[in-house]
């Protein structure tokens, strides 16, 4: 497995469970804050290391890294939208973002050939086909 893939699937996983974690505190205190910028920084590296993974598209960019541009705006616009006091700004952006991560980490153990779906014997995929 290359650095960069073993990377972004730390870097996922960390965000995974950081942000499940996330959605029990109680927002606000200074324990959500210091949980919030672990998950942006694990986000930020997920995010990152995925446009140097480039296999699916022989070499180049894919229509996934569309979905990684998003995701760096949307946690762009949380940060800027408490920054500015808007709470439910921050909030949907926060939650869109963590729905995506768990919506991209489910499609990437479930799809045959990934390599994550393949890390775990294609279990799966044979489970929900």
């Amino acid at each position: 497995m290359r650095t960069v893939i073993a990377v972004h699937i730390t870097a996922a996983v960390l965000s995974i469970v950081v942000g499940a974690s996330m959605l029990l505190l109680q927002k606000g205190t200074t324990r959500h804050k210091l949980m919030g910028r672990v998950w942006v920084a694990a986000m930020f590296v997920t995010v990152l290391s995925s446009f140097d993974i480039r296999e699916l598209n022989h070499g180049h960019f894919s229509w996934i890294h569309s979905l990684s541009v998003l995701t760096a705006l949307s946690l762009a616009r949380a940060i800027w939208a408490i920054r500015q006091g808007n709470v439910s700004g921050h909030a949907a952006a926060m939650s869109g973002s963590f729905i995506g991560l768990a919506v991209a980490g489910i499609a990437a153990v479930v799809t045959p050939h990934r390599l994550l779906n393949l890390m775990l014997g294609g279990w799966f995929a044979h489970t929900l086909w």
